[in-house]
């Protein structure tokens, strides 16, 4: 394979092989279970870097179910995102990712920077309950309840936040093991078309792991839930803050 051959198609590796195909990437029914919770602001300052700026001492935890992706399939998430402000600007920073498909893994890792690992979270409608949970290996990290479906949420309210500016803190690393690319992300969610909105009485436990710190930020008071299912791009990203500038 020629220099120009390897510049022109190199995009992810394997080279010859990705595990994922070029983006954009469109999601179709993909369905949401946020609890959002109080937690330490000591915590929340410990893990949100600089020049973000933790906006208030909240936690949205999601479960996210995807059953149609353009180029990741189906496949389940889980995982915390903090309300910040950058520059003034309101938005969420994305804290930790947990799921269940190599493809996704790889291009969130790879191209946004999503701090995904894998591992088994669910979704699931158990009678007249939602229940999320995320299991490493066979160790209960995460449960989330919610009631099923019993009041109606205001669908300009839920699209508003779906809208506000997403940043992750990309890290690639050299050969030498050194940072090669340090750099603070941001991305939007785009083509949205929101299909349903619910809320109801919620309750999250968040259980200590070695490997999936979710309980690094604890939960001191549950403040609100959401279920919705919606349409929606997932927007390429750009470079928000680049750490190893001079």
């Amino acid at each position: 394979m020629k220099i120009e051959d390897i510049r022109r198609s190199a995009y992810s590796m394997p080279l010859t092989n990705p595990s994922f195909p070029p983006g954009p990437y469109r999601f179709f029914n993909r369905e949401y279970f946020v609890i959002t919770y109080r937690t330490d602001a000591e915590a929340l300052q410990a893990v949100v870097p600089e020049p973000l700026e933790v906006a208030k001492s909240l936690v949205n935890y999601e479960f996210i179910r995807m059953p149609d992706s353009t180029g990741f399939g189906d496949y389940t998430e889980t995982g915390q995102v903090i309300p910040v402000r950058f520059k003034g600007e309101e938005g969420v920073y994305v804290h930790s990712m947990y799921l269940d498909d190599e493809g996704p893994i790889a291009g969130g890792r790879e191209l946004w920077g999503f701090p995904k690992k894998l591992a088994r979270p669910k979704i699931e409608v158990e009678s007249d309950v939602l229940v999320g949970t995320l299991h490493y290996g066979s160790v209960l990290c995460a449960s989330g309840t919610m009631g099923y479906k019993h009041r109606p949420v205001d669908h300009e309210t839920v699209l508003k936040g779906m809208r506000v500016p997403n940043f992750i803190l990309k890290i690639i690393p050299h050969v030498d093991g050194t940072a090669r690319v340090c750099e603070l992300a941001r991305y939007y969610l785009e083509e949205i078309t929101l299909k349903e909105a619910w809320t109801g009485p919620a309750a999250l436990g968040l259980f200590p792991h070695a490997l999936a710190d979710v309980a690094r930020l604890p939960v001191r008071e549950v403040v609100s839930a959401l279920h919705f299912k919606a349409d929606l791009t997932l927007g390429l990203g750009t470079v928000a803050f680049d750490y190893l500038a001079k």
